[in-house]
């Protein structure tokens, strides 16, 4: 064999020295998978849901507005023509400018002895400022003593009973010195169907309330030794039922400084809640179902479009503020009246937002004033 050369022969010529070790391979590296396609996967699948969760609310929400205009419509035609003409006339948007609901919850219903009845058995006006997002509430009392146009001097509920919800708003348009937008008028019955059509309505109760006896639940036999509507303090539910009576209550067995006014803001009270519920995410999903339901006890001016708009300023409200007329306890002609007194005008300014609120003074049973929520 011959012998080995201290060098080595490369193509080019040759180097002196140790024959080198054979050179090191690299460790293979591991492959990668590439990252920007199962981001691009990532990002589709959410914009595919984000997509169709659009869409399905879109189709939803049309399939309930159409329900739910269905049932206004019928409304429309069940408030008379004379009292839509005592409406002032706008054509601008609720989202734009300030507006002025009237409430009248007359005693009215299918219950035996109520079928000729037809007074306001309550008034809430409802002042609605979508610049400021604020609610702002104004109990008018039952028994209040006012001028009622063409037919002189008696409590304010004797109007709807002579003229219907025409010579209400005439009278309360008179009382308040503004004009009125919109009217919603609701009797016993209405008030209860739509509590229960959307599945009652969450209040708290400030303080336990035994009521006096009115609309005994039970046989005749057993109403004799029935107390009272009784409601515990604290948060509960109320179905329709309940809920009108929460709201009728006028004298409280356990706390003598209940009044006819101050049950203003048990009404108050409830006409929130009630705008919580129909404002609900429960609400909107089942309104495809029973969105005609909503509107079927009313009798109201408004469109289906304008009460959306209500209830987009509720939902967007920051604060409310709750007022009531009050006066002083009197009699007329063999029944109980209250005299007004000039606390309602300073009220009616609070109501308004042009002057600060000032709370009822405490103690005074009639007493007028307004509260934050």
């Amino acid at each position: 064999m011959p012998d080995e050369k201290p060098y080595t022969l490369y193509r080019g010529g040759r180097k002196k020295g140790k024959v080198p070790a054979a050179r090191p391979q690299r460790a293979a590296q591991p492959t990668r998978t590439p990252e920007a396609p199962r981001r691009r996967r990532w990002w589709l699948w959410l914009t595919l849901t984000l997509v169709g969760a659009l869409v399905f609310t879109l189709v939803w929400g049309f399939l309930g507005f159409r329900a739910f205009s269905s049932g206004v419509d019928g409304a429309n035609e069940r408030l008379p023509q004379s009292a839509k003409a005592q409406l002032a006339k706008r054509d601008r948007s609720l989202l734009s400018t300030p507006t002025t609901l009237l409430v009248i919850g007359t005693d009215g219903g299918r219950a035996p002895g109520r079928g000729d009845a037809n007074r306001s058995d309550s008034m809430l006006l409802v002042r609605l400022d979508p610049e400021t997002h604020r609610i702002a509430y104004l109990s008018i009392p039952r028994d209040l003593q006012v001028e009622i146009p063409g037919y002189g001097t008696s409590k304010i509920n004797a109007a709807n009973q002579i003229g219907g919800p025409a010579l209400t708003l005439a009278t309360v348009k008179e009382l308040i010195g503004l004009p009125i937008d919109h009217v919603v008028v609701v009797d016993f019955d209405g008030f209860r169907e739509l509590i229960d059509a959307i599945g009652g309505i969450e209040v708290d109760v400030p303080k336990p309330i035994l009521s006096n006896k009115f609309d005994c639940p039970y046989k005749p036999a057993r109403c004799g030794d029935w107390e009272g509507w009784r409601f515990a303090k604290g948060p509960q539910t109320m179905d329709g039922r309940r809920a009108l009576v929460y709201s009728r209550i006028r004298t409280n067995q356990l706390d003598p400084t209940d009044s006819d006014v101050t049950r203003g803001n048990r009404q108050q009270i409830v006409a929130d809640a009630v705008g919580d519920e129909i404002a609900s995410l429960g609400t909107f999903l089942r309104l495809p179902f029973m969105g005609d339901e909503l509107a079927a006890p009313l009798a109201t001016d408004l469109s289906a479009w304008e009460l959306a708009q209500i209830g987009w300023i509720r939902f967007r409200s920051s604060s409310s503020l709750r007022c009531r007329f009050g006066g002083t306890p009197s009699s007329a002609s063999g029944e109980s009246v209250l005299l007004g007194s000039e606390d309602n005008v300073a009220v009616a300014s609070m109501w308004l937002g042009t002057s600060a609120p000032l709370a009822p003074p405490k103690g005074d049973l009639y007493g007028a004033g307004c509260t934050r929520r």
